[in-house]
């Protein structure tokens, strides 16, 4: 008919731009209705262009296999379409059942191992199916206060909600930390919150069986009655899910006393008083109660910001009030504002990272493949920094992989080394070979110049006037002169 219009691909709509739809409609629906209860999704996990999608996600995250040792590559070698078709087969006839996810430990900084789940191919394809189909319902309530795991939201998003609150009397900083979070949620009380907007049933089952395939550790199988396996493709939707109580009682009833910044299970209160922070404790340690949960009693600490007395890590990044120097010279004001750096974890983490890549054995190796090796590594870990405070700390990345490479070149020429070869190999000589420099790729989200035009600058005796000296409230003295 005139005036229709089309897509142009050949077959009609594109698979994916069919699945976008479909989230954009369930996202709707849920956003129009906050107590709609979704009973027909089943049949939207099994779609044909819904697994396309689900297994292209999930062979761009790439992944080990599972228990049964099937890898993604080798469900290429056998047929991508015909492993997908069968995946479908089950989920109609209701015939799927998840297997027991692969148990694997990676050290954590304290020296412990964090456990991890690594379901089977087949099982991570139907997650991210039903991901695709259940996230936009809860998408719709979600809050803004949340930032992990989330589409279209970012660590550093976090990190710059925190700077900008740091300027409006953000002075102390609950460092929270929830105790062994993935292995303490209660399945039945995650399954209510999940049926308050899915009632199907199907649905209901299929998640249930998730949570209790179970754990194949070293050829045994053990039963899984709480928690859900860090690694799994739906869980960190669940945890967002479960902890979405914390986000909307702390928002409805506890907002007044600081922001709420969370990413995942890690999250922070930034409040403008000492006496705030201390509340704030209380009110967070109440809320994870009725989720059975708590916070670590050695992590979870209260900071004081002021005048850069202490600092935090959070997502990577050590955060730290510093006096702006250029202020200083130019109005001779103390003005202090929140900045953030790779952690010292973060630089020992990237640091063991390129001495794995740069070992004495790889002297004799072509030295452009191993800058190729280096610099997805140095790329990746300078695009996640680069928004903040971090020239200094590129600079000192920048200098010890000179020198791991240089060390390279030393190796391989040993008694042969020659006069002027160690001032032949600077930083130039590896940069046009090809090596990733860090130095100078530092971008601020926002011009530099609006920061300081966000809120009104507050000086330390401003915000002694107003807080106390100790960060409480200056109320008491202001009544005293009041009375006489």
């Amino acid at each position: 008919m005139a005036g229709e219009t089309g897509p142009n691909h050949p077959r009609g709509r594109k698979p994916a731009d069919q699945v976008r739809q479909l989230q954009r409609r369930l996202w709707a629906a849920a956003k129009q209705s906050r107590s709609r209860r979704f009973h027909a999704l089943y049949d939207r996990i099994w779609r044909r262009d819904v697994l396309r999608e689900a297994w292209k996600r999930v062979r761009r995250n790439r992944g080990a296999a599972g228990h049964d040792a099937l890898s993604i590559a080798d469900v290429e070698r056998s047929g991508v379409e015909s492993f997908l078709e069968a995946i479908g087969v089950e989920l109609r006839a209701g015939t799927y059942r998840p297997a027991a996810v692969l148990r694997r430990y990676i050290p954590k900084a304290d020296g412990r191992q964090r456990p991890l789940g690594i379901p089977t191919v087949k099982d991570r394809v139907v997650q991210m199916a039903a991901k695709l189909v259940l996230e936009p319902i809860f998408e719709a309530d979600f809050l803004p206060c949340s930032y992990g795991f989330r589409p279209k939201r970012s660590a550093t998003m976090a990190l710059e909600t925190l700077r900008k609150r740091a300027y409006r009397a953000g002075h102390h900083v609950l460092d929270a930390d929830i105790r062994d979070y993935f292995g303490s949620i209660d399945h039945e009380k995650l399954m209510l919150l999940v049926e308050r907007r899915v009632c199907d049933r199907r649905v209901l089952k299929l998640l249930r069986q998730w949570l209790e395939a179970g754990v194949m550790e070293a050829g045994v199988h053990r039963e899984n009655v709480a928690g859900t396996p860090q690694g799994g493709v739906i869980s960190p939707l669940l945890s967002n899910i479960y902890l979405h109580v914390l986000d909307t009682l702390w928002t409805r009833h506890s907002a007044p006393l600081g922001e709420l910044v969370r990413y995942a299970d890690d999250f922070v209160v930034m409040c403008a008083t000492r006496r705030q922070c201390e509340d704030a404790e209380q009110r967070v340690r109440v809320i994870l109660a009725r989720l059975g949960l708590e916070l670590h009693p050695e992590k979870t600490r209260r900071v004081e910001l002021y005048d850069g007395k202490e600092s935090f890590d959070f997502l990577g990044c050590t955060l730290r009030k510093r006096m702006s120097g250029r202020i200083w010279e130019r109005e001779r004001k103390r003005l202090y504002f929140l900045q953030r750096e790779p952690s010292p974890r973060a630089m020992t983490k990237v640091r063991a990272r390129v001495k794995e890549l740069t070992p004495r054995s790889r002297c004799h190796a072509d030295l452009r493949a191993v800058i190729a090796d280096l610099n997805p590594v140095l790329r990746g870990w300078g695009n996640y920094f680069r928004t903040g405070n971090a020239a200094r700390r590129f600079n000192q990345l920048d200098t010890y992989v000179w020198r791991r490479l240089r060390a390279l070149r030393v190796k391989r020429k040993e008694r042969h080394l020659r006069p002027g070869d160690l001032e032949r190999w600077n930083r130039d000589h590896f940069h046009e070979l090809g090596l990733h420099r860090l130095r100078g790729t530092v971008a601020y989200p926002e011009p530099v110049n609006s920061r300081l035009l966000e809120s009104p600058l507050v000086s330390r005796v401003r915000e002694i006037r107003t807080h106390g000296l100790n960060g409480g409230p200056a109320r008491a003295s202001a009544e005293r002169r009041e009375g006489k």
